[in-house]
């Protein structure tokens, strides 16, 4: 749900997105097998594609890029380009790649535990995710820097788990639209949408997706891509994508009611559609660590002796704690959940639905 802070509701439209085209400088990313073609090289380019698009098409909306030449740019740092600018999207472009000269197609990935429930996170994908992460190793100091986080070690991403990304379901939203948008275009093959411990997607504070536009080691996905009319084909689907989130963001605005009238305008049929199923009548505050679209046992270790409360909307399972009738009782609790769940937010649960809630 699309839930936003009480104020002018002209203020909290999209104004802001950040476009981090992957890799860049002394890292080229995944090569092809002739060793003559980066994926740096095709990243930069969609992403500058795209970024001049939507410059053209919203100039009220300032454009942000990690990169704008053949730069290396630390991982944390994107993030923290993003965060300062204060980013409302992040979109991170990637060309995937594999052993085998088989695999071909997209796939788009938000932060999170695997998607499918019959696998282990750390099992599953995870050559990607790590190949993904490891431009840390290319960096100075990077044990100091990441605070001991080493992308080659599985273990290392079982804390990145717990800090589920607090704009899960805007980043799911904009996955979904992604994914659509690029059906039938030049990169034929949909891969589907994953959750995944990226570490750029961790650590920006905003809806964040990363997208894999096809194989640089297939050899068909490398053809088109090495055309120019693709890569503009898929920067304008890419745009067309940004054009309906924004769309749909700029109108699911919730405005306090002393600030502003209520908009004329229904609230998109997805919103509707979740604050029915989270109705409740009565007001409780808590705080919100997880949300999932798997179900995960309250013994899980992850809730560090918590017993949540469930909330499902939708494909997605909300993981309340500290759960109150008392706003000044929740408050208290969140102040000690917070230092165990950095990622975590306060929620009002009532006739509305549930929302974020400061």
């Amino acid at each position: 749900m699309l839930g936003l802070l009480s104020v002018r509701g002209e203020e909290l439209k999209l104004r802001t997105v950040v476009i981090d085209a992957g890799h860049g400088g002394k890292d080229a990313g995944a090569v092809s097998k002739d060793k003559k073609t980066y994926e740096k090289t095709f990243t930069l380019s969609i992403a500058t594609l795209l970024a001049d698009k939507i410059k053209a098409e919203y100039p009220d909306v300032k454009v942000v890029m990690t990169r704008s030449t053949d730069k290396f740019i630390e991982l944390r740092d994107r993030a923290s380009i993003a965060n300062k600018a204060g980013g409302q999207l992040f979109i991170s472009i990637h060309i995937n790649s594999a052993y085998s000269t088989s695999p071909n197609g997209y796939s788009v990935h938000i932060l999170g535990q695997s998607s499918n429930k019959n696998r282990d996170l750390f099992a599953y994908n995870m050559d990607v995710v790590k190949r993904e992460n490891s431009v840390i190793l290319l960096e100075d100091d990077y044990s100091t820097k990441y605070q001991g986080f080493d992308p080659s070690d599985e273990q290392s991403y079982i804390f990145m788990s717990l800090m589920q990304n607090a704009h899960l379901e805007q980043s799911l939203l904009v996955a979904s639209i992604i994914s659509e948008k690029l059906k039938g275009g030049p990169i034929r093959a949909d891969r589907g949408i994953w959750q995944n411990p990226f570490y750029v997607l961790w650590k920006t504070a905003m809806p964040a997706v990363l997208v894999e536009l096809g194989f640089i080691s297939n050899s068909t996905d490398l053809s088109i891509l090495k055309q120019e009319a693709k890569r503009k084909d898929l920067a304008d689907r890419l745009f067309e994508a940004f054009k309906e989130y924004k769309n749909l963001y700029d109108s699911s605005l919730e405005i306090h009611k002393e600030e502003a009238a209520p908009s004329a305008e229904p609230a998109p049929a997805a919103v509707q559609e979740v604050k029915a199923e989270a109705k409740t009548d009565t007001v409780r505050y808590g705080t919100q660590i997880f949300a999932s679209s798997r179900n995960i046992d309250p013994a899980d270790p992850s809730f560090m002796g918590y017993a949540p409360v469930v909330i499902n909307i939708g494909s997605l399972n909300k993981y309340i704690i500290g759960l109150s009738e008392s706003e000044e009782e929740a408050r208290k609790a969140n102040a000690i959940i917070k230092a165990k769940y950095p990622g975590s937010f306060m929620v009002k649960i009532g006739p509305d639905g549930v929302t974020r809630f400061k």
